[in-house]
């Protein structure tokens, strides 16, 4: 996508690669976009559109999100590595391709066993 297609308001929709203003196509190679902290969790906000946000997350191993919920349904799916999944009282070894529905007020954790890349997507309300 060339610079001048994307016109952003502000600094955070500078790091959103397609929000509401975009009025072309976005398309992205995930791996290349992928980034890690040592020892941290990095998120890279991919879409978000009054209807969806789509986050790519980044966790080196180690790294946990810990129990929370969501006022929206969400959902997950590993990219690359592995990782220990959460959902309510359900616990899940999650590996590229593993994808999980989360209904809205669940509460869930993410540990990575390993580097972990997946995308989360959150259906808002309209």
């Amino acid at each position: 996508m060339l610079d001048a297609e994307v016109r952003c308001l502000n600094e955070q929709e500078a790091r959103t690669m397609a929000n509401e203003h975009t009025s072309l196509p976005w398309t992205g190679n995930l791996e290349e976009l992928s980034e890690f902290a040592e020892d941290g969790i990095v998120s890279r906000t991919l879409v978000n559109i009054p209807r969806a946000k789509t986050v790519l997350f980044s966790m080196s191993k180690g790294q946990s999100l810990s129990e929370h919920t969501a006022s929206v349904p969400a959902s997950i799916h590993v990219l690359e590595g592995t990782a220990t999944i959460l959902l309510g009282s359900d616990e899940y070894k999650a590996s590229p391709g593993w994808y999980g529905f989360l209904p809205a007020n669940l509460a869930h954790t993410v540990n990575a066993d390993e580097d972990l890349v997946f995308l989360l997507v959150m259906f808002k309300e309209s």
